[in-house]
């Protein structure tokens, strides 16, 4: 774990070089999948069902590949009321936040006359990746498929890794309602939705977070299909004073550790004492966690903190761009106001990034290693497109078709120009 102070004199050039350090996949990854994704496309699903057995250990056919209906509403009986509960508390948040993004169509006649607008369609079909590696992730699937299923998307294929699926997942993809769910995970499970595969059929876009395969097949893929990010290793930065509890505080960043040895967690503080305080927090809480080994990994090689005024902290996090910002402050909108490049922002002391996860509403598909700086987190707009509409009659025809003409007569292209000016001649 690393230690900055905004006053030493090497903090910028120091401060750069930490967050140009690579996190991630090792370089073999990339064509690794490429070879995976020729397979699947050349072989269809006789290479899935091959990659299923070398990879997963496990043995299926075009029959049991798919999960039962009866087995969804068996995951659903055996999760715990609890989980129940909160996987439908959950859903109808996530479902209540997304419906307000659906934006308006619109349309209007202009001062030439001509009635111009644009509307917008759903998707017809969208595959969503579940990861089941590290954990079981119901979470994952309410955030895909709910905004999804908001949009108004005809059909939403879920793909998630052979072997034991979790009763939670399943019961989440029922909440959601998504009946068609496949046992293929990695690489391949990303070309057979692309390319289709037996009963898998293609779908238009791919969407969900996985490992470092199922990233760089995204990458390739991309055009085939669209996507919706290229997800990194989890990151969260939490800029606090020293008014907060420091084992509140390590908790936070542990959130984000826990996820992966790649992930990192960042403190951006104003107070030493404060942050060793945090520090020794953190260390604290990783002897007893669960996923400690993990979260140790991930704090030791990619963690930091940063000893700078608060008011310094904006510019930090912009520069940073992270997955996910807390500002645990009095007056946390003080600073959070000035930050422009950030996935998610939790404000105020009693709003952990973990609300966001999970239950706040918002989505957690959020860019990583850098790309809030240009990219949004997932929302209905991943799942809708816009379609322009133009109409003209002979009078505003009149006023566009001069002006058509020439710029396409500047730019080489007659057949351009001959497609208005032939309207133009009052002898046709």
């Amino acid at each position: 774990m690393r230690r900055f102070s905004f006053t030493d004199s090497d903090f910028q050039a120091a401060f750069r070089a930490f967050l140009d350090e690579r996190r991630g996949s090792p370089a073999d990854v990339d064509a690794a999948a490429g070879e995976v994704l020729q397979a699947v496309k050349a072989h269809g699903l006789e290479a899935v069902l091959d990659y299923g057995r070398r990879f997963d250990k496990v043995e299926l056919t075009a029959e049991t590949i798919r999960v039962s209906p009866e087995e969804i509403e068996q995951g659903w009986a055996q999760t715990p009321a609890e989980v129940r509960e909160a996987i439908a508390f959950a859903a109808a948040r996530i479902r209540a936040y997304h419906s307000r993004q659906r934006p308006a169509d619109q349309a209007w006649t202009d001062e030439a006359g001509v009635e111009l607008g644009w509307r917008w369609t759903p998707l017809e079909a969208v595959g969503v990746y579940v990861p089941g590696g590290r954990a079981a992730y119901p979470s994952t699937v309410l955030m895909n498929a709910v905004p999804a299923q908001v949009a108004g998307v005809d059909r939403i294929a879920m793909v998630t890794p052979p072997g034991k699926l979790q009763p939670a997942v399943l019961a989440a993809a029922k909440e959601a309602g998504v009946t068609e769910i496949w046992r293929v995970g990695g690489a391949q499970a990303v070309a057979a939705l692309a390319y289709g595969a037996g009963p898998i059929q293609p779908v238009d876009k791919i969407v969900g977070p996985g490992n470092a395969y199922v990233t760089a097949a995204k990458r390739r893929l991309y055009g085939v299909v669209g996507i919706d990010a290229l997800a990194g290793p989890s990151e969260i930065v939490v800029v606090a004073d020293k008014n907060n509890n420091p084992d509140w505080i390590a908790a936070d960043l542990l959130s984000q550790a826990e996820h992966d040895p790649a992930a990192q967690s960042i403190l951006i503080t104003d107070d030493q004492s404060f942050a060793e305080a945090v520090e020794r927090a953190v260390e604290e809480r990783l002897k007893t966690l669960a996923t400690g080994v993990d979260a140790a990994a991930s704090w030791r090689d990619h963690g930091a903190v940063i000893i700078a005024p608060l008011d310094e902290s904006p510019a930090l996090v912009d520069a940073i761009a992270p997955e996910h910002v807390e500002f645990a402050t009095e007056t946390p909108e003080a600073l959070s106001d000035r930050v422009r490049h950030a996935g998610a922002i939790f404000l105020g002391r009693v709003t952990p990034e973990a609300i966001g996860d999970y239950v706040a509403g918002s989505n957690h598909v959020l860019p990583t290693s850098r790309a809030a700086r240009f990219q949004s987190g997932l929302s209905i707009y991943d799942f809708i497109k816009r379609t322009s509409i133009v109409k003209c009659d002979a009078a505003s025809f009149a006023v566009l078709g001069p002006h058509t003409v020439a710029l396409a007569e500047a730019e080489g292209l007659p057949a351009h120009a001959l497609s208005a000016s032939v309207r133009l001649r009052s002898d046709d």
